[in-house]
């Protein structure tokens, strides 16, 4: 089968250079396949294209009007080839991008506001959600998920840990005592938040690795962990949170964390990409530059709330299980 656009190419050669000999010496192609290739595109179209005279080619009438066509059309394919290899040759376009409510505006935000900074020709789409979005359906470059990932073929960067943790405001604990075991907690005044995979049950390990689940008594249920926080802070009750999301109250002084010998254990953070093939160097980019970035500002979180990595080891970009 006839390669048209290959043959389009050179017969634009062949008109510009005025000889076959001219064309192949400037597409490096053999003199009989720039011959064989027109006489192929003429005999496609049925119609001459070209006279040829001892001297120079000349284009026919129906020759001048299809090669100006030819170079339109090799024009618009160079420009889409350019636009579609681009991102992968150079590191811009616009890179969408998920990461949970608090998490990014704690966390991602500043790491892009910097990069946007050194990376002039990247712009990015920031969808912040409490719910893992479809990567492929929602066109998505990259997410940041908190917690375990199930199986599928993305790619993971793990960038640190997280805790989770009980807490509840200094004067509440003044007021109602603080308790001293999981099961302390059916005596005292709760908070929850829908977003809490476990529901109405929170989950503790004790030292001898046994997993024990506690169902305090809810007063006030609320669909977000800011609010859930903010009621904490107010002396409604003790809350189950992540740890990114209380550092600055507990640096206040306005929460104290308790229980942590029974705290289950931690859970990752990882980046998530598709990784079919070739990944866009804007989406290389950024991993490059905010993974050394969160993984100082997760490990040092942990230390203001005296909260040590109970894992370490050496962290590396691999497939493994992640949701879409």
């Amino acid at each position: 089968m006839m390669d048209r656009l290959e043959a389009m190419s050179i017969l634009v050669a062949s008109a510009e250079a005025g000889s076959f000999s001219a064309a192949g010496r400037r597409l490096g192609v053999p003199l009989p396949t720039v011959s064989r290739k027109v006489a192929e595109l003429e005999a496609h179209l049925n119609t001459q294209l070209l006279t040829r005279t001892t001297r120079r080619l000349e284009l026919t009438d129906a020759g001048v009007a299809y090669v100006s066509a030819c170079k339109r059309i090799l024009e618009q394919v160079d420009e889409a080839e350019s636009q579609a290899s681009g991102e992968y040759t150079l590191p811009r376009g616009t890179l969408a991008m998920t990461a949970p409510i608090v998490f990014g505006r704690l966390h991602v935000v500043p790491i892009i506001n910097e990069f946007l900074a050194q990376f002039g020709e990247i712009n990015v789409e920031l969808t912040l959600a409490d719910h893992n979005l479809d990567l492929i359906g929602e066109h998505l470059d990259l997410a940041l998920r908190v917690g375990a990932l199930p199986d599928s073929t993305l790619v993971a960067v793990k960038v640190g840990e997280i805790r989770r943790v009980i807490c509840g405001s200094p004067a509440y604990f003044a007021a109602h005592g603080t308790p001293k075991a999981p099961e302390d907690l059916v005596q005292h005044m709760c908070v929850t938040f829908t977003g809490l995979a476990a529901g109405g049950t929170w989950t503790f390990n004790h030292r001898e690795g046994a997993t024990k689940g506690v169902r305090p008594l809810c007063r006030l249920k609320v669909n977000t962990a800011e609010s859930a926080i903010d009621a904490a802070i107010a002396g409604v009750g003790v809350t189950n949170v992540l740890s990114y999301q209380i550092t600055r109250p507990v640096g206040e002084g306005k929460l104290r964390i308790i229980l942590q010998d029974y705290e289950p254990g931690p859970s990752p953070v990882h980046f998530v990409h598709a990784g079919q093939g070739l990944v866009p160097l804007k989406t290389r980019r950024f991993i490059e530059f905010a993974v050394p970035r969160l993984r100082r500002s997760l490990a040092a979180e942990l230390a203001k709330l005296d909260l040590p990595a109970k894992t370490s080891g050496q962290q590396r970009a691999s497939r493994v299980s992640a949701s879409s």
